[in-house]
C-alpha cells in the first residue's frame, strides 16, 4: 500500500507516512486506495477479540509491518485499558447504543490510537532506516496531549505538548502538567487551539525550522491525527462496534447503521468515513459540533469560514475552527484532485475560507448529517439522558446526543426509517467533573475532585484509576508562551 499527499507531491510507504507525519508539500498522507474488508474477513472478525480485529484492519494499510509483531503490540497496548474490552458497546435502548472509548490510560478516545502509535512509529523508523532522534511537537485541545504523553513517556522519543492555557478543562490540564518522564515537555499557549495548531504546522512546513532540528540530530514527526499512523487505529473500533452489533443479535450482517461523532478536528469521524469506504455498512455519519459550528455551516452552505467568533465551551476538545482532517475529506469529495485541494488549502491560509459547490456538496450531504448545539441544550441533554437512562454523559457526548435527537426528529418529519444509531462516547464524565455535575444537579464546584466525588455519589459510576492517581501528583510544568515562541521552546527543550 502506497500513500500520497492530498496536495499532490510524492508517493511513500505506510512506514514512511507514519515517520514523516506530514507530506513535504504540507499536505496530509492518504492511502492510494481504500482496501476492502471482504465478506469472509467480516465473518472471521465476528469471532475475534478486539486486538485481532484491529490487526486485520491495520495490516491492510501497513503491509510491510510484520503481522505477528503488530498483533503483539496491539495486545500489549490494550492491556493498559480497564476491563476486558477496550471499546465496549453498551445498549441504551432499542436501536440506540454507546461506543465507550474512555477506558484507556487517560480516559479519552485518543488512547485507542496513541497506545498503539509508539509501536507504529518505532517500527516505521526501523523499516525506513531512520537513525535520527525523534522530536514530536503536539498541539492539543485537551485529550490528544495527555494520551500522547502517556504513550511516549519514558521512551527515547522527545515529545512536547502545547495546549491553550485557558481553553481546556482543569482535569485535562492537571493530567498533562503532572506527567512523568524525562523526555516530555508541556507548555501552555496564550490563545486557542487553532493558534497552537497553526504554529506547530508552520514549524513542520518551514525548511528553516526542519533544518534547525536536523542540525541538532532530530527528525520531526507528528502524533495527532494529521499523522495517518494516529488516524488508522481509529478506523478499527467502527468495525469492532459493528461486529458486536451482529454477534449480539442487534443487527443482521449487512444491515446499515448510523454513527454519531462529537467532532472538532474531524479525525474521529473521518475514520468512520474511511471504514465505510472499506465496506462497513454505514448509512449516515452524524457530525456533531458545539457552539463553534464551523462544520455545521459548511455542511449547510458549502462555505468553510474560519473568520468567525471563537467560543470557549464546556466541550473544549471540540473548540476548533480549523479542522485539519477535513482536508482529507475535501480531497475525496474533489475526486482526489490534489491541485484543487492545494488551491483550497491556500485559500484557507490566505483568506480564512473556501467554497465547495455542486456535486461535491451534494456528495457531502449524502454521506453526512451535521448539527450543532448550544451550551444550554448540552446541559439539558446530559440531565435528561441521565434521568431517563441513569447514564452520565460527558460534555462532548452530550453534544452528540443532542444532535442525534435533532437528526431523528428530521427523519420522523420526512417519514424516513431510523437505522440503529451508535453514538461514539469519547471521554469519561470524570474528565469534566464540574460541568457534568452542573448539568446533573445545577450545583457549581470549584474543585475538580469535589466534582468527581459528587458525581460518583450521584451516579455510582466507577471513578477511573487514572483520575484518582492525578490528585496528589505534583505539578511539573508551568511554562506559558505566546504562539510565536513555540519554536524557541522546542529548541530549548531539546537542548535541555
Amino acid at each position: 500500500m502506497k500513500f500520497i499527499s492530498t496536495r499532490g507531491k510524492g508517493s511513500v510507504t505506510g512506514a514512511e507516512a507514519v515517520v514523516r507525519g506530514i507530506a513535504e508539500d504540507g499536505g496530509l498522507y492518504v492511502p492510494e486506495c481504500f482496501p476492502p474488508v471482504t465478506g469472509e474477513e467480516f465473518e472471521a472478525m465476528l469471532g475475534m477479540d478486539y486486538p485481532e480485529r484491529a490487526a486485520l484492519v491495520l495490516k491492510k494499510y501497513f503491509e510491510e509491518y510484520d503481522g505477528e509483531k503488530l498483533l503483539s503490540a496491539l495486545r500489549s497496548a490494550y492491556q493498559k485499558f480497564e476491563g476486558d474490552d477496550p471499546a465496549p458497546l453498551v445498549r441504551i435502548d432499542e436501536g440506540l447504543y454507546l461506543l465507550e472509548l474512555f477506558h484507556g490510560p487517560t480516559c479519552a478516545f485518543k488512547d485507542m490510537a496513541l497506545t498503539v502509535f509508539p509501536y507504529l512509529l518505532k517500527e516505521g523508523c526501523a523499516l525506513t532506516g531512520v537513525k535520527e532522534k525523534l522530536l514530536i511537537p503536539v498541539a492539543t485541545s485537551g485529550d490528544t496531549g495527555k494520551a500522547a504523553l502517556e504513550g511516549f513517556a519514558g521512551t527515547d522519543v522527545k515529545i512536547a505538548v502545547f495546549y491553550p492555557e485557558e481553553g481546556i478543562s482543569k482535569m485535562q490540564k492537571l493530567q498533562m502538567c503532572t506527567q512523568d518522564g524525562d523526555n516530555v515537555d508541556v507548555v501552555g499557549v496564550r490563545g486557542n487551539f487553532d493558534d497552537c495548531q497553526t504554529a506547530v504546522k508552520k514549524i513542520f512546513s518551514s525548511e528553516a525550522c526542519v533544518s534547525a532540528f536536523k542540525e541538532r540530530g532530530y527528525l520531526l514527526s507528528a502524533a495527532n491525527s494529521i499523522n495517518f499512523g494516529r488516524l488508522a487505529p481509529q478506523i478499527c473500533y467502527y468495525f469492532s462496534a459493528y461486529c458486536d452489533l451482529v454477534t449480539s443479535g442487534q443487527v443482521k450482517m449487512g444491515e446499515k447503521v448510523d454513527f454519531a461523532v462529537p467532532t472538532g478536528n474531524f479525525g474521529n469521524i473521518l475514520a468512520a468515513y474511511y471504514a465505510k469506504r472499506m465496506g462497513l455498512p454505514v448509512n449516515k455519519l452524524v457530525c456533531a459540533s458545539n457552539k463553534n459550528n464551523v462544520l455545521t455551516e459548511f455542511w449547510r452552505t458549502g462555505i468553510y469560514e474560519t473568520k468567525r467568533p471563537f467560543f470557549r465551551t464546556m466541550s473544549p476538545s471540540m473548540d476548533i475552527l480549523v479542522s485539519s482532517n477535513l482536508e482529507r475529506l475535501i480531497f475525496e469529495l474533489a475526486g482526489r484532485d490534489a491541485k484543487l485541494t492545494k488551491e483550497r488549502m491556500a485559500q484557507l491560509a490566505s483568506t480564512g475560507r473556501y467554497t465547495v459547490k455542486g456535486e461535491e456538496l451534494k456528495n457531502f450531504k449524502s454521506e453526512f448529517y451535521a448539527g450543532c448545539t448550544s451550551e444550554d441544550d448540552t446541559v439539558d441533554c446530559i440531565y435528561e439522558f441521565f434521568t431517563e437512562y441513569g447514564y452520565p454523559l460527558d460534555t462532548h457526548t452530550g453534544v452528540a446526543m443532542h444532535v442525534v435527537e435533532a437528526y431523528h426528529d428530521r427523519l420522523k418529519k420526512e417519514f424516513l426509517e431510523k437505522p440503529p444509531m451508535v453514538v461514539v462516547c469519547t471521554a469519561s464524565p470524570y474528565k469534566f467533573p464540574q460541568d457534568v455535575l452542573y448539568a446533573l444537579t445545577g450545583n457549581d464546584v470549584k474543585d475538580s475532585f469535589k466534582g468527581v466525588k459528587r458525581i460518583n455519589l450521584l451516579t455510582a459510576m466507577k471513578v477511573p484509576d487514572p483520575i484518582k492517581a492525578v490528585r496528589y501528583k505534583p505539578i511539573r510544568f508551568k511554562t506559558v508562551v505566546s504562539p510565536d515562541k513555540i519554536f524557541d521552546e522546542l529548541l530549548k527543550f531539546i537542548k535541555e
